[in-house]
């Protein structure tokens, strides 16, 4: 099995990097013979998304499992739509890590409010669509259009508003929410059109 484990470096001595989205490399294990690849985060200086990108390069590089301190609930709805385990609250190097998961130490991350189950489509209000909407999500769960969540009628409840992981500065999450105005903006244009 692949593991993904977030990281401060690119060796398995390297410390855990408790955040997913902005970690600084992701160290692919395999679990069975402890062989590994690291290679940097391509989205660590993402202005927005940062977890979606994350979520679709470990997708996309094939891992079964992510390994992290803490994950936002796009990232987990994305990782959820392509059935990666998520475990959270990992800490030490990523040998330890491993080690944590091996033994069932590590709890696996709970689903995002109102997010369907891992595999399973959305159902309910328009709402953030798998990829198949007007997003820019290209079909990997990413996408933030009005498609997808047209299933049996059956509404959703909104999520509620998580808080922002401690690792954003204050100009950062200006940053992210200036970038989310602009989308939702954009995207009200879209619909009175």
């Amino acid at each position: 099995m692949k593991i993904c484990v977030t990281s401060n470096g690119p060796t398995m001595d390297a410390s855990v990097d408790p955040r997913f989205g902005r970690c600084q490399y992701f160290v692919f294990v395999n679990s069975e013979t402890m062989e590994h690849e690291a290679m940097p985060n391509p989205g660590i200086g993402a202005s927005s998304g940062a977890g979606i990108q994350a979520a679709q390069t470990v997708a996309d590089k094939g891992a079964s499992v992510v390994i992290t301190g803490q994950v936002g609930p796009n990232a987990i709805q994305t990782l959820g739509a392509t059935n990666i385990s998520i475990v959270t609250g990992a800490s030490g190097t990523v040998s330890d890590a491993i080690e944590q998961y091996k033994s069932g130490r590590l709890q696996a991350a709970p689903a995002a409010p109102g997010a369907p189950a891992p595999g399973m489509p959305a159902t309910g209000m328009p709402g953030p669509g798998m990829g198949r909407g007007m997003g820019r999500g290209g079909g990997r769960g990413g996408g933030r259009g009005m498609g997808g969540g047209m299933g049996m009628g059956v509404p959703v409840a909104p999520a509620p508003p998580v808080p922002p992981l401690p690792a954003l500065t204050i100009d950062e999450e200006i940053q992210a929410l200036e970038s989310q105005i602009k989308d939702i903006k954009a995207k009200m244009e879209e619909l009175k059109k």
